[in-house]
């Protein structure tokens, strides 16, 4: 006799609960968010600094190593997908792709009177996490800014670099604007 089929997935059967260990860090960084604010504030300044040799490289050349640190860092403590847009800085440190509708600008209208999320019931919301550790930083009010939609032709790609390139051409262009 055939074992009968299973029409529905029980709660204790989650990919969450299967991925316990990284989940446990994932929140140990939304805990400590404060301190890694800290510490990537220094490690944007240096990688800032380090402009002009990502320049004289090349950042398509340098991409690849660079991409290979972000991803086993970010993917270690924030359990990162490399959407190559991030924004840990402005929600608490909690990584809004982790969520599993991956909504990008606050929580869906199923989370759980217990804080947990309505697709994965034994997973907290990535939104409440979120706010948590955006309570602990220092600049905890830019999670009330809008995040753009994702780019996908970003995805997989560093934001690392990104952010370095942009910050660097924000303040070239700030260096040749006349004094008023």
């Amino acid at each position: 006799m055939a074992a009968p089929r299973r029409y529905y997935k029980p709660s204790g059967v989650s990919r969450v609960a299967r991925a316990r260990a990284r989940y446990s860090i994932r929140l140990w960084s939304v805990r400590n968010a404060r301190v890694l604010e800290r510490f990537y504030g220094t490690f944007a300044d240096l990688f800032l600094k380090l402009h002009p040799l990502w320049q004289a490289i090349g950042y398509a050349r340098v991409e690849r190593p660079v991409l290979v640190v972000e991803k086993a860092t970010k993917g270690f403590l924030f359990d990162c997908r490399m959407c190559g847009k991030c924004v840990l800085s402005a929600t608490g440190m909690s990584c809004p792709m982790n969520c599993p509708k991956s909504l990008r600008n606050g929580p869906c209208g199923g989370v759980r009177a217990n804080g947990n999320c309505e697709v994965e019931p034994d997973m907290p919301c990535v939104w409440v996490q979120a706010w948590e550790g955006s309570q602990r930083m220092k600049s905890g009010d830019t999670i009330m800014g809008v995040q753009k939609p994702l780019d996908q032709s970003l995805v997989g790609s560093s934001s690392w670099l990104r952010v370095t390139a942009e910050a660097a051409a924000a303040r070239a262009a700030a260096a040749k604007e006349p004094e008023q």
